[in-house]
């Protein structure tokens, strides 16, 4: 009988495919509920970073089959760009690649003319980076299978892993800039505060003692 052992590097990374969510074709993404009331809105955002693909698909749930009830949808960006806009949608998609970096946010509401019948639920699968990529179409261009293609996944889980740390420590460095500074302004303001409450105190005791010697009380 012949025994091959595997160098440590590969049996992590063989542990690493069978316990990662993208082996049996699991789900990565899970959908959001979303219940609409009559009246009003509900948003959902994620704060994602530049070159970011986004996919997503919406659909309204209802329980009288003989009618189902619409709503209408904007998605926008951090800086106020229009990405998607429907009205009288009952279901739909949106899809693209982030220009921005910030808060991308996606906002639901009922028709007018549904206003007053109970609330709407909207099903919403949400999915951004490695979990929106078509895995599928991928496959069959590349003319790979099997191990393959979870190496791949695998290859494209940790790119995306390694973006957003890198996107991370940027705003790391951005905020700790931005804290320098306004620690810099507060020692600034407070040292100015302190000149010009002994200058306040200074130009009193000089008032008073004129007051005192003009009244010749020293």
């Amino acid at each position: 009988m012949i025994t091959m052992k595997l160098p440590p590097f590969f049996a992590i990374l063989l542990l690493l495919l069978c316990t990662s969510p993208f082996w049996g074709n699991a789900p990565v993404t899970e959908a959001i509920w979303l219940n609409l009331p009559p009246s009003g809105t509900k948003c959902v955002s994620e704060e994602l970073h530049n070159n970011v693909v986004v996919l997503a698909d919406y659909v309204v749930v209802s329980d009288d089959h003989s009618h189902t009830p619409a709503i209408s949808v904007k998605v926008s960006s951090p800086y106020g760009n229009n990405l998607h806009h429907k009205e009288n949608a009952t279901h739909g998609q949106f899809a693209f690649t982030t220009q921005e970096a910030g808060n991308y946010l996606a906002c639901f509401w009922a028709d007018a003319h549904n206003q007053g019948k109970g609330d709407v639920s909207v099903n919403l699968d949400w999915k951004t980076g490695i979990a929106a990529k078509d895995w599928d179409t991928v496959a069959k261009k590349e003319k790979i299978e099997g191990v393959e293609l979870e190496l791949a996944k695998l290859q494209g889980a940790v790119e995306a892993i390694h973006e957003n740390l890198l996107y991370l420590k940027s705003r790391e460095s951005e905020m700790r800039i931005v804290s320098e500074k306004t620690n810099s302004k507060v020692a600034w303001f407070s040292i100015m505060s302190l000149g010009v409450c002994i200058s306040v105190s200074i130009l009193q005791l000089w008032h008073l003692k004129r007051f005192f010697q003009k009244k010749k009380l020293i």
